[in-house]
């Protein structure tokens, strides 16, 4: 008995070893391939499925349909592949799309076959499914009673015509239709009618048909060997309120293709009574007088009905002839010129956009009258729900390079019957938008907010009535400030509510009254309140029931939700030390899903009521954690030498021992300690990972930055040296051995900070601004802009007017590449080539710099990379060296012979990769 008592101990000890060793595994590169996140959730409308995704790094995604009553580890439905769900407004039914996994995909496409997707119909209660194989896209209709699914054409139609298979599913019977050559297709709200285009081989049956179902009745409403598009019903884009009495028009295009011209040649039809006997008005552009010279109506506009259904807006275009040589003959030329509106290459990046923008028009087809709404002298409608006025907006006078975060322009109020023009207000920086029926429009001038009202032709300061300021007075950057932000309209149609630093403001529409309706609660606690809505159909916010509100605790980091009944302060329902995000609401029911995330948890699900009592988890993503050491978090108060006070966030290694000091590395952009609570999910990127880093036995920090205009690399410079002091100062921190990473704009400040300290011993800058007079004079390739904007007003803040020709001086002092001299640590750049945001040469200018200089530096240059590395094996690669420096540098770890030897061209292992 002794003897097997003695074994059983062994065995006891040996498995309880091997236990908390698995609970004890430091995070490496090779896990994160089991780390999953959550997409494509959705609730039911009655709250009682959910429906997500979990998507493994690098892996396939795959879909989980669960009923929100039941366990957290009982799944109902589990669909490998499957994306793009839906529920079905009776929540009987969830469809979605189940493609091939990556692997599959690839092998098909190396073997030049189409990778086609599958439609899965699945009957939640009973648990039977439908496949449709080739699936593009599927849609049910808003009364959940019917499933369309349009299918792509077999591998083996090689037909050129538009038109593919379109199934009607009706969900009562699973009677199904067929109708084939659809090209556009559309339920109306109400779900009596589905209409669709037809485009077919030799264009023989084009046309537009609708399908009444409920009396099973098919009608062709026209019909020509022309190509119909743009399909739009008269309930498309009204309140919900409103779909009763709407779903009895239809508006569509019809034209033709001239080879000799570059634009179709098209006719607006409308198609009204469609539940009676239908009606068909045509605007023919070669019958109306009053349309424009040249012009046609075109199919790259948009196609909208007015609110009230009384006329049809659409887009217009100047109708251009083919030119037809040979390009060996033409010199291929981009012609950069002083006075041009926009810098050529904002041309080129535009071009596709510049190509098919159209005017916008109306036909009032009841007595066929058609009228232009805009031009050159006035080119953009703001869209809205009003039905005699939209506004105009027009840029023109105030285009310049300087503009960075703000469009200027000119409003005016146009009729949209007549086309006639009035205008409202210049030099408007900061819309704040419509009302949700388009009667209103708010808008921030000067320090000031105003209302238009759009029926009256009024302009109103409704913000002098209370004593505050709704302009953002701490936004980070030198332009004008903007408003705090608009939480939205109440159902009274009589008051906006605006968001201030804490508190919401409800302000009357005619400038008569404001109030704190939060009472100063947020204020006094420093606790950021916004309005929450959950009900997507309804715009409006109705003030006779409680609201509810999302919060934030500026300095705990807390949030949560609480409940706002006008008159009284808000009442906290959960608020929490942990992040609270994507919440959503069933429609029919008091159901309510939100992800609940910090440091340590990560972003799972859970579901409760609005009284927020007793959320249950719904989801369970990544229970391997629990194998990992993972950390825990501070947070760390400190000031810079002005005084500012600021926040950082710490992360401690899992096996933290106070009074030891352990190496650090710091990761900062600009305002980081909001990421108290996030969850670093391990994955592949070119950032360093808090969590995989606070595993590995590192402190993981990430301090506050605020800067002053024209100082933006020694205004870094004096937080994050005063707040790497402060955890120093504190007993956490190694002061031999911080390293420090920054990317883009962090990628700008590590630079500048690498010439000014030794604090740091090693620095990782990835994407870097280097040379502040060569970046000032380069373009953003994404979009073709120059730096001014962004250098003098906007993120690198120098100040409007500060130019390297003006203040050569202030260029000089914040300029990394003047002081690369004065480098005394290794660093180690990233830079992908195909950077569209930092030019690859800003990374080469600076090393070749160091390199002459004599100073340690590696340039890990990604060839084809953007911005951010977006390869896989690039991103893996590069999340290897970056920890590889840092050991080396920071825990002592032998360096590998990269980082000594380096690697010559010709050992370079993609090229001899096959």
């Amino acid at each position: 008995m002794k003897q097997n008592f003695v074994f059983i101990s062994i065995v006891f000890a040996f498995f309880f070893s091997s236990f908390s060793s698995a609970q004890n595994k430091a995070l490496q590169l090779d896990d994160y391939s089991k780390w999953k996140r959550i997409v494509s959730s959705k609730i039911s409308s009655d709250g009682d499925w959910f429906v997500y995704g979990l998507r493994p790094n690098g892996g396939d995604d795959t879909l989980f349909i669960k009923k929100t009553t039941a366990a957290t580890s009982d799944f109902s439905y589990r669909i490998p592949y499957a994306s793009s769900p839906s529920f079905s407004s009776k929540s009987k039914w969830a469809a979605y799309l189940i493609s091939p996994s990556k692997k599959a995909a690839k092998k098909l496409k190396k073997s030049r076959k189409k990778a086609f997707k599958t439609a899965e119909l699945r009957n939640l209660i009973t648990g039977d499914s439908i496949r449709f194989k080739r699936a593009k896209s599927m849609t049910f209709s808003e009364d959940g009673n019917y499933l369309a699914i349009s299918l792509e054409k077999p591998e083996s139609d090689k037909s050129k015509h538009k038109g593919q298979d379109l199934l009607i599913i009706d969900l009562t019977t699973l009677a199904t239709l067929n109708f084939g050559n659809v090209n556009e297709f559309s339920f109306n709200k109400n779900s009596t009618h589905i209409a669709y285009t037809i485009d077919a081989a030799e264009m023989v049956g084009n046309g537009l048909y609708v399908y009444d179902l409920i009396k099973n009745k098919l009608q062709i409403l026209d019909s020509d060997r022309k190509t119909y598009s743009n399909l739009i019903w008269d309930d498309a884009n009204v309140l919900k309120k409103d779909w009763e009495t709407k779903g009895t028009q239809i508006a569509v295009l019809k034209g033709k293709k001239i080879d000799t011209l570059e634009q179709r040649d098209n006719m607006l039809l409308v198609i009204s009574n469609m539940h009676q006997t239908p009606t068909k008005k045509t605007l023919n552009t070669k019958k109306t007088s009053s349309f424009p010279e040249n012009f046609v109506i075109s199919e790259k506009g948009r196609l909208q009905f007015s609110n009230d259904g009384s006329f049809v807006l659409f887009g217009i275009k100047e109708q251009e002839k083919k030119i037809k040589m040979s390009k060996d003959t033409i010199a291929n030329l981009d012609v950069f010129h002083w006075n041009d509106e926009t810098i050529n290459s904002v041309q080129k990046r535009r071009a596709s956009r510049n190509r098919n923008f159209t005017y916008w028009a109306s036909y009032q087809f009841k007595n066929d009258v058609f009228t232009r709404l805009t031009d050159d002298s006035m080119r953009n409608l703001l869209f809205s729900r009003n039905s005699d006025y939209w506004l105009g907006s027009n840029p023109k006078p105030y285009i310049n390079d300087v503009n960075w975060g703000v469009s200027p322009a000119d409003l005016y109020r146009v009729n949209l019957k007549t086309g006639k023009r009035d205008l409202m207000v210049k030099l408007i920086k900061r819309p704040l938008g419509y009302s949700p029926d388009g009667n209103y429009y708010a808008i921030q001038k000067d320090t000031a907010i105003h209302i238009i009202d759009l029926a009256n032709n009024r302009v109103t300061n409704i913000s002098k009535a209370a004593d505050v300021n709704f302009m953002n007075l701490e936004h980070p950057y030198p332009h004008e400030k903007p408003p705090y932000g608009l939480a939205g309209w109440t159902k009274d149609g009589a008051s906006i509510i605006l968001n201030h630093k804490y508190d919401l403001w409800s302000l009357k529409l005619d400038g008569s009254a404001a109030k704190n309706i939060t009472q100063g609660l947020g204020d006094k606690e420093e606790i950021r309140f916004r309005y929450q809505n959950l009900n997507t159909n309804d715009p409006y916010i109705d003030t006779k029931k409680p609201l509810l509100l999302n919060a934030y605790g500026e300095w705990t980091k807390k949030a949560g939700f609480y409940e706002l009944k006008l008159g009284k302060k808000p009442k906290a329902l959960l608020f929490d030390d942990y992040a609270f995000t994507r919440i959503m609401k069933a429609e029919n029911a008091d159901k309510v899903v939100f992800t609940k995330e910090s440091f340590v948890t990560f972003p799972d699900y859970h579901i409760t009521n609005l009284s927020f009592r007793k959320p249950n988890k719904l989801t369970d993503a990544n229970p391997q954690q629990k194998e990992y050491k993972w950390g825990s978090k501070v947070l760390v108060d400190y000031t810079n030498s002005k005084g500012d006070k600021l926040q950082g966030t710490l992360t401690l290694p899992p096996d933290y021992e106070k009074g030891k000091k352990y190496p650090m590395v710091v990761y900062f952009y600009e305002k980081m300690s909001n990421r108290h609570h996030r969850y670093y999910m391990p994955s592949y990127d070119d950032r360093p990972h808090g969590s995989t880093y606070a595993s590995n036995g590192y402190l993981f920090f990430q301090p506050d930055n605020v800067y002053e205009v024209g100082k933006p690399g020694t205004s870094s410079l004096d937080c994050i040296t005063s707040a790497t002091q402060k955890v120093i100062d504190l007993g956490y921190a190694d002061p031999k051995k911080i390293g420090l990473q920054g990317h883009s704009w962090g990628g700008y400040q590590s630079s500048f900070i690498l010439t000014q300290t030794d604090m740091f011993a090693c620095v990782v800058t990835g994407a870097p601004p280097t040379d502040l007079e060569s970046f000032y004079n380069n373009i953003y390739g994404n979009t073709g802009t120059n730096h001014v904007g962004i250098m003098e007003i906007g993120q690198v803040r120098m100040g409007r007017g500060v130019t390297p020709w003006t203040h050569r001086e202030i260029y000089q002092r914040e300029n990394p590449m003047f002081h690369a001299q004065k480098i005394k640590v290794p660093f180690m750049i990233l830079h992908g080539t195909a950077d569209g945001a930092v030019d690859w040469t800003q990374g080469l200018e600076f090393y070749n710099a160091a390199r002459r200089l004599g100073k340690e530096v590696i340039f890990l240059s990604y060839p084809d990379e953007p911005h951010h590395l977006r390869v896989e094996a690039n991103q893996k690669d590069f999340q290897i060296r970056m920890k590889q420096y840092f050991d080396h540098y920071l825990m002592g770890k032998e360096a590998p012979k990269w980082m000594t030897d380096g690697i010559p061209h010709l050992n370079k292992l993609y090229d001899k990769a096959k």
